[in-house]
């Protein structure tokens, strides 16, 4: 993945003021476990004006009309993620308000980590074990693993 597009997108996420939160493949590499990823997963708070500082936020990295098409609506209703393919097609960024009954925005704890000039919000080593354990993936599985030696973390 092209860590520069990442941080330019956490970078203007900051900028813009949008109220976001670092999950999956790109947390862990944050929380010092490398591992690939294509994907930029991030939970966002739903919230209209949130939404409406989300787009603008992606159109500064972008030149995408189909940002437009991002809307609370969606984010807040039944199927409460959006996956955006920006134009150069080199990784996606996966938008979640919600996972189930089991997380959400809110419920997601954090931490600041430090990344060049930005203080990015990171899901907790905890709170990702928690996301990853009991899933069917077997990348999850991999990862609940390594979270739990690095971080000693013993199961709930």
């Amino acid at each position: 993945m092209e860590s520069d597009l990442v941080y330019a997108v956490l970078r203007a996420l900051q900028h813009h003021g949008v109220r976001f939160k670092v999950v999956g493949g790109v947390a862990l590499n944050l929380l010092g476990l490398p591992r690939a990823t294509q994907d930029l997963d991030l939970f966002v708070d739903p919230s209209p004006d949130n939404v409406a500082s989300l787009r603008g936020a992606l159109h500064a990295v972008f030149d995408d009309p189909s940002i437009d098409e991002i809307s609370a609506a969606d984010l807040a209703g039944d199927y409460p993620a959006i996956q955006y393919v920006p134009p150069t097609g080199l990784f996606h960024i996966d938008l979640l308000a919600r996972l189930g009954e089991a997380f959400d925005f809110a419920s997601i704890e954090v931490e600041d980590r430090q990344v060049e000039e930005m203080r990015i919000p990171v899901a907790t080593p905890r709170m990702l074990l928690r996301m990853k354990r009991d899933t069917v993936r077997p990348q999850d599985r991999a990862d609940a693993d390594r979270l739990r030696r690095h971080f000693a973390i013993e199961d709930e």
